[in-house]
């Protein structure tokens, strides 16, 4: 009879050098501890592929979490960055910068998405990692980001996705609705993001792709949250794991991510 997992097993589940090699060289414990998401790092190696960033540039990290994207960004691109984020304190963000070695080559600052107090073309990339499906589904939002960028600039976001519009389903589907209720209307194909920005006119080059495994990428790291979360602590202390259980009722059926990138014209 086999032992069940323990809390080892589902960090090491989190180590993937071939699927993600620059990802694998971080502490699963310490990314685990700056959790306000799925794998973050995951995330942005996968859709660092489509936007050519290179040593030098300037990068928001827009809805930077407690700052592992802006870690990676710094330490795996040589980019310099600007962590933006409403609701992490900027010094909680500080020391995780300035504890990874990176505190000379980014800085927190708090800010709103719709406010953003940087003047235009004050970057050449944009970046968001499960945030923009909080504050970019408008189609009144692109031109806050489009006016942030140099021409030629590159956009990059990464945001939970169902495999179908909740349109056609009819509902948001049960075992989603249960967990995230009506925010899941904010979840949408690679297709409607593709159209949604490309009629615009606002940028070029647009490419929008499911995440390749994003289901299994996202189980794996809700069981290492779960299998870390301290026993009989906290308010949430003794009841189920709603997103847990959301990702294991679903089977890779319908969730997963979408990898969205573009350019402003040059």
């Amino acid at each position: 009879m086999s032992r069940p997992p323990t809390a080892d097993d589902a960090l090491a589940a989190l180590v993937r050098p071939d699927r993600y090699p620059l990802s694998s060289a971080y502490d699963p414990r310490w990314l685990v501890g700056l959790d306000m998401g799925p794998n973050p790092l995951w995330l942005l190696e996968d859709l660092c592929h489509d936007l050519d960033l290179r040593p030098g540039m300037r990068v928001l990290d827009l809805g930077s979490g407690r700052g592992a994207t802006s870690v990676f960004l710094v330490r795996e691109l040589g980019v310099e960055v600007v962590a933006a984020d409403l609701w992490v304190d900027p010094a909680e963000v500080t020391a995780v910068l300035e504890a990874a070695g990176v505190g000379d080559r980014a800085r927190a600052v708090r800010a709103e998405a719709h406010a953003l107090p940087f003047e235009p073309a004050s970057f050449d990339a944009v970046v968001c990692v499960d945030a923009f499906e909080y504050f970019g589904t408008s189609e009144h939002y692109l031109p806050h980001l489009t006016r942030l960028l140099v021409p030629g600039g590159r956009l990059g976001v990464a945001t939970p996705a169902l495999r179908r519009e909740v349109r056609d389903l009819g509902a948001v589907p049960p075992h989603v609705d249960a967990c995230v209720g009506w925010e899941a209307l904010a979840w949408h194909t690679p297709e409607w993001w593709r159209f949604h920005w490309e009629v615009t006119g606002l940028v070029t080059e647009v490419v929008a792709r499911l995440q390749d495994g994003g289901w299994d990428d996202w189980l794996r790291w809700q069981r290492a949250v779960a299998a870390l979360r301290p026993a009989g602590e906290g308010p949430d202390a003794g009841t189920p794991d709603t997103v847990l259980t959301m990702l294991e009722a679903d089977g890779g059926e319908l969730l997963s991510f979408t990898l969205l990138s573009a350019r402003t014209p040059s």
